[in-house]
């Protein structure tokens, strides 16, 4: 998603007024670390006045740490520990690529210096050249003005604190713009998150059902082929309940239930909770998947074998989701 905003002073303001970057759409603004962001966003802010035009732009993917890579004018580049310093305010992890443009609007930061040293060096190897080859020394102001150095374009000092007071202004609002299209992209992965952890427990539950029914067919498997083989024989109770026990104990999945409806309820509790919730998320994805598998490698059911596959798909999808979110 991209959001643009420009702002434009009137020359009766302060250029250093940070009040006039407050606007409206952040008075009704959410408490940011109350929100889920995902890594992916994209911000752009530009401020434009009678001296200068300063525009930041900047997007992000995902990445496991903070990775900054800046592009700006040369100008500004003793400003690159501080332009870092804003950003880690607003953002924890992705990879972040910052441009800076910079225009100067007036003509009053050049002039032109005379270089009164030099062009006296000039003088006297033209007289001295005169002397020497019995020349005649017909220097004259305009020739003077050629000759290199004499006179040079040169850039007045800029007021770095004035400088950094209006980078940092827009810096600022192209980050808010960048951080509200994460919070946009982190409610819909929330929520792509929450339906699939709904349809898990679902899952879980029909795996629990399933149990006793897997049981209660080997019994009675067990039961017809004992008869079939002792025919009229009678058949002994105890020993058909000593395997049908044996059998249970070998399939059992309920630890691995019980652990994995744990998991996605606290996989919801922690989708509640302030951002930087990334790395969490997939550890419990990662346990999420470990209970799973038991589940699959225990079942001796057909159907069962299918819901733990189709909760190990569900958790990978999970995972995939998790990778985006801050």
């Amino acid at each position: 998603m991209y959001v643009y905003v420009t702002i434009r002073k009137a020359a009766i303001y302060s250029f250093a007024d940070s009040n006039r970057f407050m606007l409206c759409a952040n008075k009704n603004s959410r408490k940011e670390n109350d929100m889920i962001k995902s890594m992916t966003g994209f911000g752009r802010a530009e401020v434009i006045d009678e001296e200068r035009k300063v525009t930041v732009e900047m997007k992000s993917v995902n990445h496991r740490y903070l990775d900054i890579n800046m592009r700006m004018p040369k100008k500004l580049s003793s400003f690159e520990a501080s332009i870092r310093a804003v950003l880690k305010e607003y953002l924890q992890r992705g990879k972040v690529d910052l441009f800076i443009a910079y225009e100067d609007y007036t003509q009053s930061r050049v002039s032109v210096k005379y270089n009164r040293e030099i062009a006296g060096q000039y003088l006297e190897y033209f007289q001295q050249m005169s002397e020497e080859f019995h020349l005649e020394n017909d220097i004259r102001t305009s020739r003077l003005l050629s000759c290199p150095e004499v006179f040079t374009m040169e850039e007045q000092t800029v007021d770095e604190k004035e400088l950094w007071s209006s980078l940092e202004e827009v810096l600022r609002e192209a980050a808010r713009r960048f951080v509200d299209t994460r919070i946009k992209e982190g409610g819909h992965l929330k929520n792509d998150i929450l339906e699939k952890l709904d349809g898990m427990y679902s899952k879980v539950e029909q795996v629990e059902a399933r149990s006793p029914e897997i049981l209660r067919e080997y019994r009675e498997k067990l039961e017809n082929k004992v008869a079939e083989l002792l025919q009229d024989a009678q058949i002994e109770e105890s020993r058909i309940a000593a395997e049908v026990i044996l059998f249970a104990d070998k399939i059992c999945t309920d630890e691995e239930t019980v652990r994995l409806k744990s998991h996605i309820s606290h996989m919801k509790d922690v989708l509640e909770q302030e951002d930087g919730i990334g790395r969490k998320l997939d550890f419990i994805a990662q346990e999420m998947n470990r209970e799973a598998n038991t589940i699959l490698s225990k079942a001796n059911d057909l159907e069962t074998s299918n819901l733990a596959i189709d909760l190990k798909t569900e958790i990978e999808k999970i995972r995939e989701q998790i990778q985006n979110i801050e």
